[in-house]
């Protein structure tokens, strides 16, 4: 571990040095590339400078303690600063050994979310309108913006599918724990009865692609035009407007009609066009050797159930990792944090797992 770890403080300080190159400082794409990278490395490296610190003074302390101490008030002294830097040190090579596990290339990226009402109905379309008002106020706890691109509502209310951007430094990082079926329990208006329903609603999450990310032809690509429709199919405006973009070699399409502008519905659909082919493309590349997260909290596939939302219960549990957690109310108000931490602590002591084998 010590042997990487001086690895990558060599490396880190090389990047100071490309930095403050001019030849560098004029070339914008290597300027950006060395600077992301640096500041990739910049945790890791403090941590490691600090836990090299610790290291020395503890060295040094145990090394008073060796050459004897007349004083015994300093000895005790001395000894209760062994403990203490020994605590420390081991902390910090737990935080390292974290540090080090390979981060997801992903995880600063902005994020797009597609909910969708599956099995159940209108009830179906209410709980995904659930999940789109707890992931608005899980995004606004964290100062993060989110941007409706396209909504399908449903006449009873909610939606039978939303898409939407959520920016923000670390979105990805959070929400693609998110990938996955959603399952809810609970008793509908509409049930004179008072029996329990359960429907499902679907959840993808994309990390935003940038154009140099995926190289997409603008002669593959068929753009339509329409009227942009409200909940039944009803026409709400006279101009065209809304945007159809077919990427024919892929098959994929995307429509946006969320603004009244044709030419923003199209930047908006060409957002989720890229950041669907990207997924596309990540997933042929990295099938083959990318199991590690899949191992540790599922595989994201959109057909796999991995919570259920429980109103009698007031409960909510993750169904890959055994979490469940009696406090509904507060969770679909967007307080996702004890969630998501122990998701990602699962996936980082799986990590730390592989590791080590």
């Amino acid at each position: 571990m010590l042997e990487k770890l001086q690895t990558l403080e060599d490396r880190y300080d090389k990047l100071n040095e490309l930095l403050s190159d001019p030849e560098i400082v004029n070339d914008s794409n290597k300027l950006r590339e060395y600077s992301k990278e640096q500041a990739g490395l910049e945790e890791t490296v403090q941590a490691y400078r600090e836990y090299k610190d610790i290291s020395q003074q503890l060295d040094d302390a145990k090394a008073m303690l060796d050459d004897g101490l007349d004083d015994d008030e300093m000895k005790e002294m001395v000894k209760e600063e062994v403990s203490d830097l020994s605590t420390q040190k081991s902390n910090l090579e737990e935080r390292l050994k974290i540090l080090l596990i390979p981060k997801d290339p992903n995880d600063e990226k902005n994020v797009i979310m597609e909910v969708r009402g599956a099995a159940g109905g209108d009830e179906a379309a209410l709980f995904a309108g659930d999940l789109y008002r707890m992931y608005s106020r899980y995004a606004e706890s964290h100062g993060w913006k989110t941007e409706v691109i396209e909504a399908h509502e449903s006449e009873v209310g909610g939606y039978k599918e939303i898409i939407f951007m959520v920016n923000g430094s670390g979105a990805y990082s959070k929400l693609k724990f998110e990938n996955g079926a959603h399952r809810v329990q609970r008793v509908p208006q509409t049930e004179s009865g008072g029996r329990i329903h359960t429907s499902t609603a679907t959840v993808a999450v994309l990390p935003e692609a940038e154009e140099v990310e995926v190289d997409i032809n603008e002669k593959d690509i068929r753009v339509d035009t329409f009227a942009s429709s409200g909940p039944g199919g009803q026409s709400v405006n006279t101009t065209m407007s809304a945007v159809r973009l077919t990427h024919e070699p892929t098959g994929t399409v995307v429509s946006c009609q969320d603004e009244k502008s044709q030419i923003k519905n199209k930047e908006k659909a060409m957002k989720v066009l890229r950041a669907r082919i990207y997924e596309k493309v990540q997933q042929e590349e990295q099938a083959k050797y990318d199991e590690h997260r899949k191992s540790a909290v599922g595989s994201g596939d959109r057909s796999e159930r991995i919570r259920t939302y429980n109103f009698p219960q007031n409960r909510v549990t993750d169904h890959r990792i055994g979490l469940t957690i009696q406090k509904l109310d507060q969770i679909l108000e967007g307080n996702l944090e004890e969630i998501m931490e122990a998701l990602l602590i699962e996936e980082q002591t799986k990590a730390l797992e592989q590791l080590g084998e």
